[in-house]
């Protein structure tokens, strides 16, 4: 996710109103910043099929029912608060510059114990079948910058565990060189140098070091997915920088073709996230790659990230707005679906985590507050002291995003598998407010909750 949700996602994990209305204030400096909207204006789609299968993507083998493994090989202070206590590190780049202790023990501590294969057995039974593991550029060479090695370990580690466990892997270049946003995601929270030189040359090497193991034959039965860079931002910042995006598109093509020619797996599918401009920004670039593939076999991707709580509009909106929102995403967020269209887009990242108050009898308001006797605000709630109205709305929600994406995409990855409130799938399955096995139909409450909508 892109920095100022980290200040909004305070506000809809059991947060006080005081942070809340301290998210609020950061939304409001991204919309005033001049920050996209992930989302167009929506329009009504069709009913999504109820059946076990995916009518337009292919079997519901092909589909990645994924989990973002977060907050594991990147730091990200907010998910990893117990490793980030008694430092003044932010982020993976001042937590590796530490000079007062060492932090490669803490970092080992870390790396072996935030996620093991135990989560991927337990993964696996809530019915998941992929994951998404973020991880930066300085596992493979650091190119002098500050971080520390080691977490390619414990990648590998994860791999294996995929495999014996059968489920697939989508290796994420989530920081790059130079930093592709300037937020604590990509490893550096600050400056945006991704495209100065040597920086952009650098990525490419990267990948290629990344796409001669991972795109290998020999992991060629567990990684399907390899993506070339994490949320670049495809604006301009207040202190003038940021990326192009002309050029950007470029560089997309200049990675993919590197990759290929250092892959010998043929099936690896090479991702690029669409820099907050919808996946409809890439269609020309994309389709230009893709040739005359089938959207089954097209070579390269898109990834979406779709978010109910990263402007402070999203915070004034009802659960029925939301649930709306999201059923539109069809055609607001993601590629309309024809016999014709050959890129395949995925929702990288997506969240349960929203800002509304629910009242005993179900109806709902947007925001962190409310009078109504027995009313529950999710900003102020963990999750696992909901009432049953509120986990019904979030449930709601949920499975709302899930038929969207299941008919309109190749796939999805929840953010994340640990992390605070609805943030941690490990707390959602817990309080019920996503199906359990996320993959069974026959477990979904409201199968038809984007009707006529």
């Amino acid at each position: 996710m892109y920095r100022l949700s980290r200040f909004l996602l305070l506000a809809t994990c059991f947060a006080s109103s005081v942070l809340a209305r301290h998210a609020a204030h950061h939304a409001h400096k991204r919309e005033t910043a001049g920050l996209p909207s992930q989302s167009a204006s929506p329009s009504s789609p069709s009913q999504p099929s109820t059946s076990s299968g995916n009518a337009t993507n292919g079997t519901d083998a092909d589909f990645l029912y994924g989990v973002n493994i977060g907050g594991w090989l990147v730091l990200e202070s907010w998910m990893n608060k117990d490793i980030f206590q008694n430092t003044t590190a932010y982020d993976q780049w001042t937590f590796d510059n530490q000079t007062s202790i060492n932090p490669q023990p803490l970092l080992e501590q870390h790396w072996s114990t935030w996620f093991t294969e135990q989560d991927v057995i337990q993964i696996k039974k809530w019915g998941f079948n992929a994951l998404r593991i973020p991880i930066g550029f300085w596992a493979f060479d650091p190119l002098g910058f500050p971080y520390r090695r080691g977490a390619e370990v414990y990648l590998d580690k994860a791999i294996g565990w995929a495999r014996t466990h059968g489920m697939k892997v989508w290796v994420d270049h989530h920081g790059v060189p130079g930093s592709q946003n300037g937020f604590d995601n990509s490893g550096h929270n600050g400056s945006v140098q991704w495209q100065d030189a040597p920086n952009y040359q650098n990525s490419i090497d990267i990948l290629v070091r990344m796409a001669t193991k991972y795109g290998s034959k020999q992991y060629a039965d567990v990684v399907v997915g390899l993506e070339l860079v994490n949320e670049p931002i495809s604006w301009t910042t207040s202190n003038g920088e940021g990326n192009d995006f002309g050029k950007m598109q470029s560089w997309a093509q200049q990675a993919y073709s590197a990759v290929k020619n250092a892959t010998t797996n043929p099936h690896l599918r090479v991702i690029m996230h669409d820099a907050f401009k919808t996946p409809f920004a890439w269609n020309q670039v994309a389709s230009k790659i893709n040739g005359k593939s089938t959207l089954q076999n097209a070579p390269f991707g898109i990834d979406t990230h779709l978010y109910q709580n990263q402007e402070s509009s999203d915070s004034q909106l009802s659960n029925d707005q939301h649930i709306s929102k999201a059923c539109n995403y069809s055609t607001s967020s993601l590629l309309p679906q024809s016999p014709t269209q050959n890129v395949p887009v995925y929702v990288g990242e997506w969240s349960t985590s929203i800002n509304i108050c629910v009242n005993p009898d179900g109806s709902t308001s947007g925001g962190y507050q409310c009078s109504t006797n027995g009313c529950q605000c999710t900003s102020n709630v963990d999750p696992s002291q909901y009432k049953q109205y509120t986990a019904d709305a979030i449930r709601q929600f949920a499975e709302a995003q899930l038929l969207t994406f299941r008919k309109s995409a190749q796939g999805f990855f929840l953010w994340a598998y640990k992390g605070p409130g609805e943030w941690g799938l490990t707390n959602a399955m817990a309080a019920k407010t996503l199906p359990n096995p996320i993959n069974d139909m026959s477990q979904y409450k409201y199968k038809n909750i984007c009707q006529g909508q």
